[in-house]
């Protein structure tokens, strides 16, 4: 099994990259608004433990089937211990099953980002980022609050590549990933 992180900041397009990784590898997306937003709709607001226990069980049962992998979109915090040790606890749960894993890290400038916030795929899938100016604040605030994007040799996984998507359609990313891993 294979398990690709597709990391970034907030509308950077790892969910849409996702999508066309998808269709051409085979691969199951599981992107981070799966969780959150039911979690919303039923409790009328965020919250993370229970979003972290539904992708717990989800990550649990999807190890255990013969599934060729997944992809799952992640916003990671690399100032924050706490996502480097999720990153981790996920993994755990995947290495019983003698997973590969990798990790892709998009880039995009705040400006594009902000533009990216407001089309119709990320909208369809994410109701809570439809008040896109609320939305519009929650990503600038995250940019100023956390470092979103890594450092130069920060990642030092195996199976790690870096892709400034700013100018790049999400077929061409993922092709690009899909060559790369040998997906």
């Amino acid at each position: 099994m294979k398990l690709l992180f597709m990391i970034g900041n907030a509308a950077v397009g790892k969910m849409t990259v996702g999508q066309e990784l998808m269709k051409i590898t085979g691969l199951r997306l599981f992107h981070n608004h799966m969780t959150i937003e039911p979690v919303i709709e039923i409790f009328g607001q965020y919250n993370g433990a229970v979003i972290n226990k539904l992708r717990q069980v989800v990550f649990e049962e999807f190890a255990k089937t013969d599934n060729y992998g997944m992809i799952f979109t992640y916003m990671w915090a690399f100032d924050q211990q706490a996502d480097w040790d999720y990153v981790e606890q996920v993994k755990r749960i995947f290495e019983p099953y003698g997973t590969e894993f990798y990790y892709v890290e998009l880039v995009a400038s705040r400006k594009v980002r902000l533009e990216r916030n407001a089309t119709e795929n990320r909208l369809l899938h994410k109701a809570s980022k439809r008040n896109v100016e609320l939305s519009n604040q929650i990503l600038i605030s995250d940019d100023t609050q956390y470092r979103l994007e890594s450092m130069d040799g920060e990642i030092s996984f195996d199976n790690y590549m870096k892709i400034d998507n700013t100018n790049l359609a999400p077929e061409t990313v993922a092709q690009m990933i899909k060559k790369q891993f040998n997906l």
